[in-house]
């Protein structure tokens, strides 16, 4: 019988991140998988949108990155500075996440809803699976 295995909640386990990381360089910008209500000027929301189980233990989920910002510049400001915390998650607390590809670059994504100044990316994050005992 093949082992039991779980696999860490992809996006909470990046909005952690990256939530740590802002505060850590003295931003206090809300990150989540939900957009906010009300609206703050700059955000970040991080969600799965799919991604395989690569074997027995390693997940590889694809995750959609939106920045909104106060202005197109500041949106894109904050979504260089993700991006970069993103593609430095290798290593952070163990080896949960332990490898990650951008799968999209910063593009510009005006929200449709608010009309507010959006940029979006995407990345795919490898991470390692726990045997249920």
């Amino acid at each position: 019988m093949a082992a039991t295995i779980v696999f860490p909640d992809a996006a909470a386990l990046a909005c952690t991140y990256v939530r740590e990381q802002l505060v850590a360089r003295g931003m206090q910008v809300p990150v989540g998988t939900r957009v906010p209500n009300p609206r703050p000027p700059r955000f970040v929301r991080i969600e799965r949108i799919g991604g395989p189980r690569l074997d027995l233990v390693t997940d590889r989920p694809r995750l959609d990155v939106h920045c909104w910002g106060a202005s197109e510049e500041d949106a894109h400001d904050l979504a260089q500075l993700v991006r970069a915390l993103l593609l430095a998650i290798p290593g952070w607390r163990g080896a949960a996440a332990y490898d990650v590809a951008e799968v999209g670059g910063p593009n510009t994504l005006p929200d449709p809803t608010s009309g507010q100044d959006r940029v979006a990316l995407a990345v795919e994050i490898e991470l390692r699976g726990k045997a249920l005992a």
